[in-house]
């Protein structure tokens, strides 16, 4: 069977690999669709992601649906929650399981042997982290479910946000995906940054009332304040027009990524305005939350317009770069099930 195995910085492959065999408690599962996140874009790219770093060659992938093999749900459209906690530790035992800090996710170089991921035709993982998808929710689509999960846990760590204003810095696909997590949230009014206009475009897509130009502090669709900002692009800048434009008492959530290292930024408002600064990492239970998002009939427009494109994986690296150019595209996902 053919996977997507990185083995260093510029360096990934597409491989035949040895079919799995499922143990005890596991399930083999078909893969179909694999999405293409920023983090495999980092192992791409950089050879690592933040302070995880590859030290062995590594199957790529935690965003992925396909047919379950074995098992009671044989035969049926599942997708795979990405994440093993430990179920041990202070953190799980205190029901957040998305920071457990002895977890194993997909696709991750956090520990060593590493935790070979999901873009592979066949895999094997435990069966608790197996979901049959919801009637009427195609495979493609379902393959949004893993980083709409990311959206909906970042926006419910901002608190209530029915009726408000939510400003969200960065239009990446997982930006995209918390302007629909807000307004399915009940958000009255969604603001979205973003330098390029073509993620912009998505953002309008994914259901964004004002898009701005984050370059340009003229453009009218700037917001006097928001009550609630999600800071989803990953740079500093994004964090500081959170804060500024944040109201007084509001909610900033850290969703992005930072660069390595220290951040400046706006500590005086976080005092000043006794602004609320939070952190969002991963998820837990907002898989199955997600899946039931993308069956609704009423959202399905908002999010087949993140899918960009679907790539034959024996093209992964061509699919790679596309992911990469922001300019061009959204969500790309890779098909294992052409040749």
């Amino acid at each position: 069977m053919l996977g997507c195995v990185i083995h260093g910085q510029d360096d990934l492959r597409v491989e035949e690999l040895a079919s799995p065999t499922p143990g005890p408690g596991q399930v083999l599962v078909a893969v179909r669709y694999g999405g293409v996140c920023g983090s495999d874009l980092h192992y791409w790219r950089h050879g690592g992601v933040g302070d995880f770093r590859l030290r062995e060659p590594m199957v790529l992938g935690h965003e992925v649906v396909g047919t379950a093999v074995t098992g009671p749900l044989a035969g049926q459209a599942v997708a795979v929650h990405p994440a093993t906690p430990c179920g041990v530790c202070p953190e799980c035992a205190d029901g957040r399981r998305n920071v457990c800090r002895d977890t194993r996710y997909l696709g991750s170089a956090a520990r060593l042997p590493h935790v070979q991921g999901g873009f592979a035709a066949e895999i094997v993982v435990p069966a608790e982290q197996i979901r049959l998808l919801p009637d009427g929710l195609e495979q493609r689509r379902a393959a949004l479910a893993e980083p709409l999960s990311v959206a909906l846990h970042a926006v419910r760590r901002a608190g209530p946000v029915a009726g408000r204003h939510v400003l969200v810095t960065g239009a990446g696909p997982i930006g995209c995906l918390v302007v629909a997590a807000a307004k399915a949230a009940g958000a009255a009014h969604v603001t979205v940054t973003d330098l390029l206009p073509t993620a912009l475009a998505y953002a309008r897509a994914a259901g964004a009332d004002t898009v701005v130009r984050a370059d340009d502090p003229a453009d009218p669709g700037w917001p006097g304040e928001v009550d609630v900002a999600v800071e989803a692009s990953g740079v500093a800048a994004g964090l500081e027009a959170c804060l500024r434009r944040v109201r007084r008492g509001g909610v900033v959530v850290q969703l992005g990524m930072l660069p390595p290292g220290q951040s400046p930024f706006a500590g005086n408002l976080v005092v000043s305005r006794e602004i609320e600064l939070r952190g969002a990492f991963r998820f837990d239970t907002e898989f199955d939350d997600a899946l039931a998002l993308l069956a609704r009939p009423s959202t399905g427009d908002a999010f087949d317009a993140l899918v960009s494109a679907v790539v034959p994986v024996r093209e992964a690296e061509s699919a790679f770069a596309l992911a990469a150019d922001r300019g061009k595209s959204c969500k790309v996902l890779l098909d294992f099930g052409v040749g």
